[in-house]
C-alpha cells in the first residue's frame, strides 16, 4: 500500500461523503488497510486532507502556469486558461471536488500552510486578468473581484457537470470565456461585441 493510494481513496470517499462524515476506518478499509496501519502512513485525517488540496493545486497552477507563460494576447489567454483549468476540474473530478468544498475543514494550523498555494493560483488568474487591461482589452474596477467572480463560476461546474452530458467541458468553457469576455448586453444596433 502506498501512500497515493490512500490519498486517491481518501479523495474519493471526501468527495462522495465529505470530510467531515468521512471516518479513518472508512479510509482504511478502502485500501484494506487496519486503521492503526493506515496511521504508519498518515498520521491524520487532516494530514490527508491538506495532501489532497496541495496535490490538487498543484496540478492546476502547473497547468495554469503553462498557458499563462504563453505569448498570447490576454483575451486568448484567459479563453485557454479557463478551458485548460476545467479540463483538470472534470479529468479529476473527485479531487477537484475535494479542493473547492474540503478547503474549509481545514483546522487553523493546517489553513496557514494552505493559503500560500491557493493565493498562488488566484494570481495566475489575477495577473491574466490585469495583463488584459494593460493591453487595453479588458475593462473592470476590481481585478480581485473579478479573478473570484471567474473561479467561482468555473468552480461550481463540479456540482453539475456529468460527462457524457449535453455538453463537453471544452463546450462549457467555451461559454463561459463568451460570457466573461462579452457579457449579456446587446451593444448598440443589436450587435454583441
Amino acid at each position: 500500500m502506498t501512500r497515493n493510494e490512500i490519498l486517491e481513496a481518501a479523495s474519493q470517499i471526501f468527495s462522495q461523503k465529505g470530510y467531515h462524515a468521512t471516518s479513518m476506518q472508512d479510509i482504511a478499509s478502502a485500501v484494506n488497510l487496519q486503521k492503526a496501519s493506515l496511521y504508519h502512513h498518515i498520521s491524520s485525517k487532516q494530514e490527508i486532507l491538506l495532501a489532497l488540496l496541495d496535490a490538487a493545486l498543484d496540478l492546476v497552477i502547473s497547468k495554469v502556469e503553462n498557458v499563462a507563460g504563453q505569448s498570447l494576447p490576454a483575451d486568448r489567454k484567459l479563453r485557454l486558461a479557463m478551458r485548460t483549468y476545467l479540463q483538470a476540474l472534470t479529468d479529476q473530478r473527485d479531487l477537484a471536488s475535494v479542493l473547492l468544498f474540503e478547503h474549509r475543514s481545514l483546522k487553523p494550523e493546517f489553513q496557514t500552510r494552505h493559503l500560500p498555494r491557493r493565493d498562488r493560483f488566484e494570481r495566475l488568474w489575477r495577473d491574466m486578468i490585469q495583463m488584459g487591461l494593460d493591453q487595453g482589452i479588458f475593462a473592470c474596477e476590481d481585478v480581485a473581484m473579478a479573478a473570484r467572480a471567474l473561479l467561482g463560476i468555473m468552480g461550481w461546474m463540479v456540482t453539475w457537470y456529468r460527462p457524457g452530458g449535453a455538453l463537453s467541458a471544452a463546450e462549457i468553457s467555451d461559454q463561459y470565456a463568451d460570457l466573461l469576455l462579452n457579457g449579456l448586453l446587446i451593444r448598440e444596433g443589436g450587435d454583441e461585441l
